[in-house]
């Protein structure tokens, strides 16, 4: 009698598709209702099509959520592997069907960029002007959020490049990472603050209403392991954020003191909007890079975008001789 094809065989020869587009849309909505809408389809169908997928593949590629059967929680190992290459199939389908028809009129040329709200302000306004001067026709998108929603994104494809930092293994999955320099958290406080005109001690800073990163993001855990490794804690009433303009508005405008990385407030110290408290903060460093898709296959926009952004990173350090900011 004859053998029964291997796994992997069976894979090839019976995937198709529709498997892969249902699998992609669960990947990056992590809902099987929301994939399910967006594809036109019932749920029980998209359900179906996964269950077939899964069995096509010998092992299961999601994890559901415990909180309902629509939610899911994340992509096991194997289903992070299938999906980068899920992307690049789709990806080759519909570059081929864009040059078998070019009766239907040309592609709008998008570029969708993902930046943490600490890494923007330094990076992304002097590259973005000068990318749109390369391609003035392209349709940029930038979405600011924390660092793991951006490398979730990144690894489901709906992001082509993000301006970041390292993660833990798990995230870096599927992923590759370009230093683009360190920087380190700084106390900020408006120019007359009462600490601003001498040296100061963390604990003085205590005695003044603090803003912090949101839980959860590595600017926090550096904040917390700064004053833990000082005898300290954060207060609980510390104000916690990820938006720049609020937290740069509330210094200004009272004796807040902000901390931050460095690069989130580099143009607000060089123009006197702001001025650095003078407490050394050493082991608080972090790398800021560039991620993207180790195997996935640049646009021409998105390496433009990534030449401009190493430029930009380059002209946003200090030159040698010249005392940081």
């Amino acid at each position: 009698m004859k053998a029964p094809p291997a796994p992997s065989l069976a894979f090839a020869r019976n995937v198709q598709l529709r498997h892969l587009r249902c699998f992609v849309a669960i990947a990056q909505e992590r809902h099987l209702a929301r994939a399910a809408e967006r594809l036109a389809l019932s749920q029980p169908a998209i359900s179906k099509t996964l269950v077939e997928l899964e069995t096509l593949a010998g092992t299961r590629l999601v994890e559901r959520s415990s909180a309902g059967r629509r939610g899911v929680q994340g992509l096991t190992p194997t289903g992070e592997q299938l999906l980068g290459h899920a992307l690049r199939v789709l990806e080759a389908i519909d570059a081929s069907a864009e040059a078998i028809s070019p009766a239907a009129g040309e592609r709008l040329e998008r570029l969708r960029i993902g930046a943490l709200p600490s890494v923007a302000p330094a990076l992304l306004p002097q590259a973005l002007a000068r990318l749109r001067g390369h391609w003035p026709a392209l349709q940029i998108v930038v979405k600011s959020a924390a660092n793991a929603v951006l490398l979730d994104e990144l690894r489901a494809g709906e992001l082509d490049l993000v301006a970041g930092r390292m993660s833990d293994p798990r995230l870096m999955t599927g992923l590759s990472f370009e230093l683009l320099y360190t920087e380190p958290l700084v106390f900020v406080a408006r120019s007359g603050h009462p600490l601003a005109q001498r040296a100061a001690a963390v604990q003085a800073v205590l005695a003044h209403p603090l803003v912090v990163y949101a839980e959860g993001t590595i600017p926090r855990h550096n904040t917390e392991s700064f004053f833990g490794a000082r005898g300290l804690a954060l207060p609980p009433n510390a104000l916690q954020t990820l938006d720049l303009m609020v937290a740069r508005a509330l210094v200004a405008a009272s004796d807040a003191v902000w901390v931050t990385p460095l690069g989130a407030v580099r143009a607000d110290l060089q123009a006197g909007a702001l001025v650095r408290l003078r407490i050394d903060t050493p082991g608080t460093e972090e790398p800021v890079g560039l991620l993207l898709r180790s195997e996935a296959r640049s646009s021409a926009a998105c390496t433009t975008m990534v030449g401009l952004l190493r430029e930009a990173a380059r002209q946003s350090q200090p030159r040698p001789g010249r005392k940081p900011v």
